[in-house]
């Protein structure tokens, strides 16, 4: 096939993603003649399942609090979210017909909370608008007459577009779409690509049989965890092969880092943060009578028994029994309970990912420099952050950036 057998368009998006979408739309609303592209059968797979517990679109912080949260590219990304910002989202979404509410933590979700509304709603209005869908079509390249190539059932497709967006993900929950198969790809043009990591990922820990035996799935509340300087509040999961939860999350990126320098990370848990040492200790002076150990922690400390599983896990890995501890001892214990990570879980089970294409390959507009015409955004750029609102904020601003960057790019070029 020649580029003359090519199908023309104006622009072709490819990924079907919050990224992918908003590009779309930024280009329908020029006039351009718009197609996505992706090789799923419908749009916004990943995007549903981020929502299957709850919309989290954006968050309300102030925005300087908010722009810290993108660590080593909060450079690069301030001026795109500037112009997209969490307040533009919200608006975005009421007009969608999904007005939003913040919650107590400062998460923005909108009120139906779901994601499916939202992107049905959205859908409907990209295809009144007169954007193209192309589902189940691989890309897989371009030809020598720069088309694009795609795979399909009937065999292989060109498209001969004027501008292309590529919104292609990141390589976490791959059968939802985003495989990291792009990175090939475009290396092979002598694209500039950070290697893809685990982000917003948990990690492995060697667990006895008897304590992941009765505690997976049990979650751990009102925590605080540390890891040297880092600390944050929030919730973990005990899984059978480790611990993962949003608390873990927000820490990820640092505990990842030392992982793979050192082959272990050793974090600390609080299990009761509000209360100092003397406040704990104090607490053991109470008489105990015929209680059990575990129910007097339970009791007096009101620790929950996967709380006190973990505590028992802690001693008995130190090879010390618990309830032979001292008052000061075990204080310091409850606030500080060591876990041993042993590496992250793999990409695939993340929740997004690190690494990506450098941000010194792409120009204002988010044009790769090496490929006049091709723009990128969402995750296939290197950044990350922590969940809360943070990565889709960052994956809608990037598609807005990219698609004006297309738009301008087909104005100037006739």
């Amino acid at each position: 096939m020649t580029v003359t057998d090519a199908l023309k368009i104006d622009v072709a998006v490819i990924g079907a993603g919050p990224a992918g979408l908003m590009a779309a739309e930024v280009l329908a609303k020029g006039r351009a003649r718009v197609t996505v592209y992706d090789a799923m059968p419908s749009a916004g797979r990943k995007f549903l399942m981020a929502g299957r517990g709850g919309l989290n679109l954006t968050h309300g912080e102030p925005l300087p609090d908010f722009m810290k949260r993108y660590g080593a590219a909060e450079a690069q990304l301030a001026p795109v979210i500037d112009c997209f910002t969490p307040t533009d989202l919200r608006a975005w979404s009421e007009a969608l017909g999904q007005p939003t509410f913040i919650g107590s933590s400062g998460r923005v979700f909108p009120e139906a909370f779901k994601a499916s509304p939202l992107l049905r709603a959205w859908l409907r209005r990209l295809g009144d608008s007169g954007v193209s869908f192309a589902f189940r079509h691989r890309w897989i390249g371009w030809n020598a007459d720069a088309a694009l190539r795609f795979a399909t059932a009937e065999g292989e497709s060109l498209v001969a577009a004027r501008a292309t967006v590529l919104a292609l993900g990141g390589a976490s929950w791959a059968k939802l779409g985003s495989d990291g198969a792009w990175v090939d790809l475009l290396a092979a043009r002598g694209i500039a690509i950070a290697p893809l990591r685990p982000a917003n990922v948990g990690f492995n820990v060697a667990w006895s049989d008897v304590f992941k035996d009765r505690f997976e799935g049990q979650p751990l509340k009102g925590i605080a965890l540390s890891f040297g300087k880092h600390a944050v509040r929030g919730e973990a999961m005990i899984t059978r092969s480790g611990i993962e939860g949003g608390g873990i999350y927000a820490l990820s990126s640092v505990l990842r880092e030392a992982v793979i320098a050192d082959g272990n990370a050793v974090l600390h848990i609080a299990l009761r943060p509000d209360l100092t040492a003397d406040d704990l200790t104090s607490k053991f002076t109470a008489p105990r009578g015929k209680q059990s150990f575990s129910n007097f922690l339970r009791k007096a400390l009101h620790l929950s028994p996967v709380a006190i599983g973990l505590l028992q896990e802690t001693a008995i890995a130190q090879g010390r029994q618990l309830a032979a501890l001292s008052g000061d001892e075990l204080a310091a214990m409850i606030n500080a309970v060591p876990i041993i990570l042993a590496g992250t879980a793999p990409i695939a089970r993340a929740i997004s990912t690190a690494g990506g294409i450098t941000f010194d390959e792409i120009d204002d507009a988010f044009m790769l420099k090496r490929l006049p015409g091709v723009f990128v955004a969402g995750e296939m750029l290197d950044w990350e952050a922590p969940t809360g609102g943070y990565l889709l904020q960052a994956s809608f601003a990037t598609g807005v950036v990219a698609g004006q960057g297309a738009l301008k790019y087909l104005r100037s070029s006739g």
